[in-house]
């Protein structure tokens, strides 16, 4: 009985995490969840309310899922035996919040069993269960884990939740399939009709709903194959574009708390899907709309994956500039161009929408400036638009500004610390930029050292564009037993 009054009592203090902590360091688990398993049906009770209260830290969580007791919350909420039922609920909270150790994944059988159970559960014990799952699917090594998930047909199970009353419920769904099609955008294409797209866009569109529910309502969105034309017909049909902008331009500022930092991530994701470089009408529809100024807004405001994203769309645009340029280009002028208008990059009367330059959106400084930051996820699609300044039609004069918004140095810093993709990207553009003789002059001695270090040590793939830079600096020669 003292077992249980002091059960009894934890369940109902209010405990500091590090008091949680202290006490699992103490031994106040173990304990518990032997009481929950061989104790009668009292003792069962006082232990789940003790331990829901403990599993909120993570370092009780990782405790509680080494314990074994996964297995037992499950076979409790796979149980039909009546005096058990008041025991679900403290139950599936409590796999709610021990999901969130990543030891859970070693559970192999854990996820589709919750899966399986969330048709047959109450709206209280469902969004513990979604919350659970989405935990789980949440880990960075969790791709195990969702496809387990998806072969046990959760996505097609988590549809109907779209049409759930309960809000919370709803949420968690749209987070879940979020979440399992992070690595499967083919699957949920294969699965969402328009019956549901209409249902998302509606979501989007309703003035009640939270950005909660409209965030994820977009983040399954964004998950989408850009390939998908029926989708973007659907989509473009239902003015989702006018939504979106509308919606960023409510919600961006510089102090950004998760939530609305995880919706503009969305947002920024689903336009990369209207700003594909093969579909100039729908490009022209985008700009028209008045995404790039939200794109490049994003470049200084917005997360590191938001800016990744944006970085993206403005890459597919500038793709097209160089073309759009001779389109527009006219035969003839009734009066002389406007000085205002000029790209000094494509030598041709440039403008936002109408040729999609990188120049007059005003878009280069912000995205030389995330390359000398400390993140470098954004890395790679800044350089895929940096490098459209640099075709081979326009690269003298896309040299020259990239190199007048400090490049040069940004992408120095790229080229020793980036990713290999993004080394590879940096080093290609840093070629273009040293053909030019004043350029070789001001950045010369300070790029020599390093590109020789990333000759004797970096990868073997660096070599032959770090060759012709050193031969555009004339040191090939003197140092050609690097190579």
């Amino acid at each position: 009985m003292n077992k249980i009054l002091m059960a009894t009592a934890i369940s109902k203090m209010f405990l500091s995490e590090q008091m949680k902590s202290s006490l699992g360091e103490d031994g106040a688990v173990e304990p518990l969840v032997e009481m929950f398993k061989s104790g009668n049906l009292e003792a069962k009770h006082s232990a789940l309310g003790a331990l829901r209260n403990l599993s909120s830290s993570l370092q009780n969580a990782e405790l509680l899922v080494n314990s074994g007791i996964t297995r037992s919350l499950l076979q409790l909420l796979c149980s039909v035996t009546s005096v058990l039922m008041t025991l679900r609920e403290p139950a599936s909270a409590i796999l709610a919040t021990i999901a969130q150790s990543d030891s859970i994944l070693l559970q192999r059988d854990a996820a589709p069993q919750m899966l399986s159970l969330l048709n047959l559960s109450c709206p209280v014990i469902q969004l513990h269960l979604l919350r659970a799952l989405n935990s789980i699917c949440g880990h960075t090594n969790a791709k195990r884990a969702r496809a387990k998930i998806r072969k046990n047909g959760g996505l097609q199970l988590l549809l109907p939740f779209l049409r759930e009353k309960n809000v919370g419920i709803k949420i968690a769904a749209l987070n879940l399939m979020f979440n399992l099609s992070k690595d499967a955008s083919q699957e949920l294409t294969e699965q969402i009709r328009e019956t549901h797209l209409d249902i998302l866009v509606k979501i989007i569109a309703s003035p009640t709903p939270g950005n909660d529910e409209k965030a994820a309502a977009i983040a399954v969105l964004s998950n989408l194959p850009v390939t998908d034309k029926n989708v973007t017909k659907f989509l473009t049909q239902a003015h989702l574009l006018p939504l979106l902008i509308s919606l960023l331009e409510a919600n961006i500022s510089t102090s950004l708390a998760p939530q609305k930092m995880w919706l503009l991530e969305g947002i920024a994701g689903v336009f990369t899907r209207f700003t594909v470089p093969w579909d100039k009408k729908l490009q022209s529809l985008a700009v028209g709309h008045g995404v790039v100024p939200c794109l490049v807004k994003l470049l200084s405001e917005g997360s590191v994956k938001a800016k990744s994203k944006s970085a993206t769309s403005l890459a597919q645009l500038s793709q097209n500039s160089v073309a759009s340029c001779k389109t527009k280009s006219p035969r003839w002028l009734c009066v002389p161009p406007s000085a205002e208008s000029y790209c000094i990059v494509h030598n041709c009367q440039c403008t936002v929408k109408s040729t999609f330059c990188l120049v007059k959106a005003g878009a280069v400084n912000p995205l030389v400036h995330i390359l000398e930051g400390e993140e470098r996820e954004a890395d790679g699609a800044v350089l895929e638009a940096l490098a459209t300044l640099v075709q081979d039609e326009i690269w003298e004069n896309g040299s020259n500004v990239i190199e007048k918004a400090s490049g040069v140095h940004a992408l120095l810093r790229v080229a020793e610390a980036g990713e290999l993709t993004s080394q590879d990207k940096a080093i290609w553009i840093l070629e273009r930029i040293f053909r030019i003789e004043a350029h070789r002059e001001r950045y010369g001695g300070i790029a020599q050292a390093l590109l020789i270090d990333l000759a004797q040590k970096g990868d073997p793939v660096l070599k032959p564009m770090i060759g012709k830079i050193l031969a555009h600096l004339e040191l090939l020669q003197t140092q050609s037993s690097y190579f």
